[in-house]
């Protein structure tokens, strides 16, 4: 039975490097499919005030089954993000049909808050200054400075993985 290989993306959500690194995400799903479990971790810089709260938001639209799709369409609205801040992130729950009222409350309650804390202690214990930065067999991959040939060394990572899984 082959195993699916795990690629966490450390990811900001008002950052555009991270917007930009949606491309090789999804041209990594559409290549691997269910072999290659893609995880979305926070990473949020402190220079981008509503980075914090985005990534409570995911957590709370992955709760509801929609994390990823979320985190895609904030990501691509990172400038809309930087001058609405939370009204953007209710509207992008309004958008994708979640609960904004329940996404707002977790906003306040801060039920997500230790998720997101947790992230960011790991992230800054592995080496992560940056974002987008990937982490795939115990290899950290930063594209924080530039995302050129990122997506060849992760597929070539997850193929011998992948291979040795089989063998």
């Amino acid at each position: 039975m082959t195993h699916s290989v795990v690629l966490e993306v450390w990811c900001e959500l008002q950052c555009p490097d991270c917007h930009t690194a949606l491309d090789d995400v999804r041209a990594l799903r559409a290549r691997y499919g269910d072999r290659l479990d893609i995880v979305l971790r926070h990473f949020p810089l402190e220079k981008h005030k509503h980075a914090f709260a985005a990534a409570q938001a995911a957590e709370e639209a992955a709760e509801q089954g929609r994390g990823w799709d979320f985190a895609e369409a904030v990501l691509a609205r990172t400038a809309e993000l930087g001058e609405r801040g939370e009204a953007l992130l209710l509207d992008v729950a309004r958008e994708l049909s979640l609960d904004a009222e329940e996404l707002d409350t977790a906003l306040i309650d801060g039920r997500h808050i230790l998720v997101v804390d947790a992230d960011q202690a790991e992230g800054k214990a592995i080496g992560v200054t940056g974002t987008p930065t990937y982490v795939i067999g115990g290899e950290r991959l930063d594209g924080g400075k530039s995302q050129e040939g990122l997506r060849a060394r992760v597929e070539e990572i997850a193929d011998r993985l992948l291979a040795a899984d089989r063998g």
